[in-house]
């Protein structure tokens, strides 16, 4: 496929969902970074190796894995102009969105329920990553949810139909990229101990 042919409207969004996929890849190097830190830190004397992660870690994973699904309920419900059923299933995946940013804090408070920090005397490499790592997706989310806003605002405004959902459909790329990564992201610290 020729990306220079077809209309003015088709190469915008063919940019647009370029430029999406430029970030979601520097945002995938960026976290093999991290994880890679981490693999090559497990052979310091001071690593922890019979850590716990905190059990709303586990909780965070079911509740992304569900607002992933409320967003395809949503854009199944636009594809087939049902605007109500939309505006539902986007302001599930925002209330879910915003619980998972809550648990997220509850587990950073496991942590240190646990005797870890961030930093200071208390601190340790290992949570140290761990804070790291999980703050730095938590960030990530936070944008995703500005654009589910964005996205939300968009669909009162009807600028979304059946045809024509662009925005739409880049936020839920990202928005199914975040919950993708934080999946993995929990598989790793759980298993590379």
């Amino acid at each position: 496929m020729d990306l220079t042919q077809g209309t003015q409207e088709e190469k915008n969004n063919r940019a647009k969902k370029m430029m999406l996929w430029f970030g979601i890849v520097s945002l995938i190097m960026t976290f093999a970074g991290w994880t890679s830190a981490y693999i090559v830190s497990k052979s310091r004397p001071d690593w922890l190796t019979d850590f716990n992660l905190p059990n709303a870690f586990f909780l965070s994973v079911a509740i992304i894995i569900l607002s992933s699904f409320t967003f395809l309920l949503a854009k199944h419900a636009l594809k087939h102009d049902n605007r109500t059923q939309t505006t539902l299933f986007l302001i599930i995946t925002l209330g879910l969105g915003l619980v998972f940013i809550y648990n997220q804090f509850i587990g950073f408070n496991q942590i240190i329920g646990s005797g870890y920090h961030f930093t200071g005397p208390t601190s340790n490499i290992t949570m140290t990553f761990i804070f790291v790592i999980a703050f730095m997706h938590l960030l990530h989310v936070v944008v995703g949810l500005i654009c589910l806003l964005v996205v939300i605002y968009n669909h009162f405004k009807q600028k979304y139909t059946s045809t024509s959902l662009l925005g739409f459909e880049l936020a839920a790329t990202f928005w199914h990229f975040l919950d993708i990564l934080w999946v993995l992201l929990f598989l790793f610290l759980y298993f590379f101990r």
